[in-house]
């Protein structure tokens, strides 16, 4: 496999603790990698050190066969890499229209055809362009995670960076939002590395996950393995218990 991510070695040190040691994993080009474990267990602070917001204290990160600078993420690392965050409510300035939103980072790099780009994400996302000029305490939490991947989506990245990005949604609205991202993928070849809590949106969403705890990967599997049980860390058995939300992925198909 050809890795278009590789965290090599990698590690990331507050003071006298360790929030990542020595994690590596590989992500292949139109991939979707799932990083599962329990809250503190580093899959969070993994997906922060790759996209430059986590201090790397050793290890490298290497980008489409050319390692990073970690120290520095140049305007070219974001054009490329993209990130969703956990929280709809937090990610949006209060204060700015969804035009003004989706308008932000087409400016920073310099695009020009922004009215095309505009109108083309909000299509994506399945809002159309009645919502241009709303700002975002006028929107429903799934229509703000909509607004998130659009403005993720519009500088046209290869690779998304997803952070939970369902897990402050109601129910009824996660699934929309989980088959919208999978649609996305699929039309724009884009590799995925997807964090989450619930095993669940794993096996719908990606093909090969690692389990981390401590800090540590301590089990690597395929979906497929997940959903039929083939699991050697008790670890792993005890978080698919733990895991209420937890179905086979053809339930969520």
């Amino acid at each position: 496999m050809t890795a278009i991510v590789s965290a090599e070695n990698l590690t990331v040190a507050y003071d006298d603790f360790l929030a990542l040691d020595a994690v590596s994993i590989d992500v292949a080009p139109g991939e979707s990698f799932g990083l599962v474990g329990e809250s503190g267990s580093g899959k969070s602070t993994l997906l922060r050190a790759i996209a430059g917001l986590s201090p790397v204290t050793g290890g490298r990160i290497v980008l489409d066969g050319k390692p990073l600078d970690v120290k520095h993420r140049d305007k070219a690392f974001y054009r490329q890499v993209q990130m969703v965050f956990q929280d709809p409510y937090g990610s949006l300035h209060p204060r700015q229209t969804v035009d003004r939103l989706l308008q932000e980072p087409l400016a920073i790099h310099g695009v020009q055809d922004a009215e095309r780009r505009i109108l083309r994400a909000l299509d994506e996302v399945g809002l159309g362009s009645s919502f241009r000029f709303r700002y975002s305490h006028q929107l429903s939490g799934g229509q703000r995670q909509r607004i998130a991947i659009a403005r993720a989506l519009i500088i046209e990245p290869q690779i998304m960076l997803l952070d939970e990005p369902t897990s402050a949604l109601d129910a009824s609205v996660q699934a929309e939002v989980l088959n919208l991202l999978e649609q996305v993928r699929r039309d724009r070849k884009l590799t995925y590395i997807m964090v989450s809590h619930d095993l669940g949106v794993v096996t719908h969403m990606c093909e090969r996950l690692a389990v981390m705890k401590n800090g540590k990967v301590v089990e690597r599997l395929s979906s497929a393995d997940l959903v039929a049980g083939r699991l050697k860390e008790d670890y792993t058995k005890n978080l698919m218990v733990a895991s209420k939300g937890f179905v086979r992925a053809a339930s969520m198909a």
